[in-house]
């Protein structure tokens, strides 16, 4: 799945599971690894980890299209400045929140943390979770043509 706008892009795909024997215990089969590209002005990384289980990978898809709908509430900063995301999940490393909404597009947040934050912010100096941010601002068809792609990357992906 793309995501890009005229200064940022992220690109995330699954990749496989991270227990291919499947284990038989429902939780750790349903692992997936994804792997992420990241470009913005400050700099390119990537990144490969076990993030998301299945039932979560197929919640951002519907996450991106009730965006694309304009149906999802923009997600202000709180009294202290922290970021919540909208959408998040069980390994706190990938998120997904609404910075702003409007009818030519949405500006949306990619929250990246741990394995997934720019080498320079892992480790000690790394901000909390959720807090690093890659914001893109994205048409309706643009995040549909993502929700496509995601999709059909995770069709060889069904829950174990």
């Amino acid at each position: 799945m793309l995501l890009s706008d005229q200064t940022n892009s992220v690109v995330l795909r699954p990749v496989g599971y991270q227990f291919p024997a499947a284990p038989g215990n429902r939780y750790d089969d349903n692992w997936l690894v994804i792997e992420g590209a990241v470009t913005t002005p400050e700099g390119t990384w990537s990144f490969t980890d076990p993030c998301l289980l299945t039932h979560e990978a197929r919640a951002v898809a519907t996450w991106l299209r009730a965006v694309a709908a304009g149906t999802m509430a923009v997600t202000e900063p709180d009294a202290e400045g922290w970021l919540s995301p909208d959408t998040w999940f069980v390994e706190p490393v990938l998120a997904f929140s609404l910075a702003d909404q409007r009818n030519d597009g949405a500006v949306i947040r990619v929250h990246l943390s741990m394995e997934a934050a720019p080498p320079w912010l892992r480790g000690e100096d790394r901000p909390g979770s959720y807090q690093f941010t890659v914001e893109l601002r994205v048409d309706p068809p643009a995040l549909l043509r993502a929700v496509e792609q995601w999709n059909l990357a995770l069709a060889s992906f069904p829950s174990r």
